[in-house]
């Protein structure tokens, strides 16, 4: 029967699942599964497993129980295996490297920030601070412009909206840094010029949020910050 896997941690983990349930309805009875020096949480899979508040508020729950406990593997919502003697397979396999994840991933949380801006406060920025643009803007308002100017104000605007939310995003970043472990970088979607994940260890976490914050306000109102965490490190493993 196809296996839910919930996360990989080292055997000597304490594994505080007493009082949790898995995906599923009715929900799954969580379980366990030993290979070499690693233990993995599964459970049996539902037929139709959808990304249900439920299940996804089960599975980050273990995830957070498990995390009190030490460090882990934190899979994404929906990871499937076909039976309980692969994963056992696996963690055998893979026993080198998932205990060296493991130890990397130690005494860390994961922080998600994402950071927009607004578009029309940046284009008068741009307009302020460009002559050749302001120039093209009014020729067009007025009538006055060739056939190309348009294309040309677009061109124009859209080199200088790329080139300081790069310089912002960088600036964001580096300010972070010091205090995370590691980074990873996502796609950003509409509005978000910066998508990043920190790996921020425990004794770091202080100083992160500080420096996040004096950040935010220090870029202005235009800037907005939206920070998610402490999360499990689901992007580091």
């Amino acid at each position: 029967m196809a296996v839910y896997i919930y996360s990989i941690t080292s055997k000597q983990h304490p594994l505080p699942l007493a009082g949790l349930e898995g995906v599923g309805d009715p929900p799954a009875q969580l379980q366990t599964v030993t290979g070499g020096p690693l233990c993995a949480v599964i459970s049996d899979a539902p037929d139709d497993l959808r990304p249900k508040r439920r299940d996804l508020s089960a599975h980050h729950q273990v995830q957070e129980h498990l995390m009190e406990g030490g460090s882990v593997l934190p899979m994404r919502f929906g990871f499937l295996a076909p039976d309980a003697e692969a994963v056992r397979l696996a963690l055998e396999e893979r026993a080198q490297e998932y205990t060296a994840r493991l130890e990397a991933l130690e005494d860390t949380v994961e922080y998600n920030l994402k950071v927009s801006r607004d578009q029309d406060v940046l284009l008068r920025q741009i307009l302020e601070s460009s002559q050749e643009a302001r120039q093209l803007n009014d020729e067009i308002r007025g009538g006055s412009a060739g056939p190309g100017a348009p294309v040309r104000l677009g061109e124009i605007v859209a080199a200088e909206v790329q080139a300081r939310e790069q310089a912002l995003a960088h600036g964001i970043i580096e300010a972070l840094r010091p205090y995370s472990r590691d980074r990873e970088s996502a796609q950003t979607t509409g509005e978000d010029f910066l998508n990043v994940s920190f790996l921020v260890p425990h004794e770091h976490e202080e100083m992160f949020l500080a420096t996040e914050l004096s950040v935010a306000n220090q870029v202005g109102e235009d800037v907005h910050f939206r920070l998610n965490g402490p999360l499990p490190p689901y992007s580091f493993v």
